[in-house]
């Protein structure tokens, strides 16, 4: 496992984490851990919702590129009624 060390934190927050720790019965290593899993959530959906996001970002661009400039753009509502009316 890697290790952090972090330098000039504000003595309140080294007090809050060893109290919260304290109610926990861990060690503050254990705790400061747990808090940054809880902040970070699984690695899994943060790297997921961002490749998704990149992605839906870049089919927008596309998407967007496909029209010439000055070309106006038909409210999608209307096409959508237009649709149903068939």
């Amino acid at each position: 496992m890697d290790e952090i060390v972090l330098r000039d934190l504000d003595q309140e927050i080294v007090t809050r984490l060893a109290e919260r720790a304290a109610g926990n019965n861990r060690p503050i290593e254990q705790e400061i851990a747990h808090v940054l899993r809880q902040a970070l959530g699984p690695a899994d959906d943060l790297s997921e919702r961002r490749r998704d996001a990149a992605r839906a970002a870049a089919r927008a661009r596309e998407i967007a590129a496909m029209t010439p400039p000055g070309v106006a753009q038909t409210d999608s509502v209307l096409l959508i009624r237009e649709d149903r009316d068939r």
